[in-house]
């Protein structure tokens, strides 16, 4: 189906929500028990929910003694490899409460660009729908190298979206929508609506997130939001405490029409 509004997210066959690392990890670690509480509400009313997660490097960095995210691919590669469990348990302690099921789905770029594997993800995480279980993906970073990596969980998201037919994509960051201008500097407007194919001429759209733990700023939400539209989904960009009122179809973020 194509969503026309955030009235009709409630209706939603399939979705996809995406978050980042600076939203579910060191000090917003709480914030990982209400995302939970409102896909279980989606998931309790018949919509297929898949969970792009970042933050498996955050997570993992305390546990080996750092302070910021590293810069050597090795190093993220082994604070991934701690933290991917971690954040897993984390999901799966939060999601008991509703006895829900998290599958793991971990990818690489390599994997959507390729046709075998790509059906392969497809088939999976499709299944998993079918099963009730709630599909959790992330980029393999453990096994990721600089030339293939998604770069932000933003696209991988807009990918998943396409790969599986979403309806909606949901991308959640520390930002309650997208703003005309970086929303600390004078004279910023929300902006509320984005029609397909709107080029957003005279916005200035900042390209980083928060310094030291994630990767994707408002540009690569920009980026993401017209790779799903493309595909036919509708997108709202929000802020991760909002996501309840965002999945009730509350009208707030920005909202970026799909395809005809």
């Amino acid at each position: 189906m194509s969503l026309r509004s955030r009235s009709e997210i409630p209706t939603a066959r399939r979705i996809v929500v995406k978050v980042g690392s600076s939203s579910i990890s060191g000090e917003n670690t709480g914030q990982i028990a209400p995302l939970v509480d409102a896909l279980a509400t989606a998931y309790g009313r018949g919509t297929e929910v898949v969970l792009v997660s970042s933050g498996a490097i955050a997570t993992g960095m305390p546990y080996l003694r750092l302070d910021a995210r590293p810069s050597d691919l090795a190093t993220q590669q082994a604070a991934a490899s701690v933290g991917q469990n971690l954040l897993m348990v984390r999901y799966q302690d939060a999601l008991d409460r509703y006895d829900i099921v998290a599958g793991q789905v971990l990818l690489t770029a390599g994997d959507l660009e390729n046709d075998t594997p790509r059906v392969n993800a497809q088939r999976a995480i499709d299944r998993l729908l079918a099963l009730r279980i709630l599909p959790i993906v992330n980029e393999n970073d453990t096994v990721a190298t600089h030339e293939i990596r998604f770069g932000d969980n933003d696209r991988l998201a807009a990918l998943v979206a396409e790969l599986i037919g979403a309806d909606l994509l949901v991308l959640l960051s520390d930002v309650d929508a997208l703003y005309t201008k970086p929303p600390h500097l004078p004279g910023a407007e929300r902006i509320a609506r984005v029609a397909f194919g709107d080029e957003l001429a005279g916005v200035e759209i900042g390209s980083v997130g928060r310094a030291g733990v994630g990767t994707g700023g408002a540009e690569t939400k920009v980026s993401a939001a017209r790779v799903a539209a493309e595909a036919g989904a509708a997108v709202l960009i929000t802020a991760t405490p909002l996501v309840a009122e965002a999945l009730a179809g509350v009208e707030l973020g920005t909202w970026f029409e799909p395809a005809g």
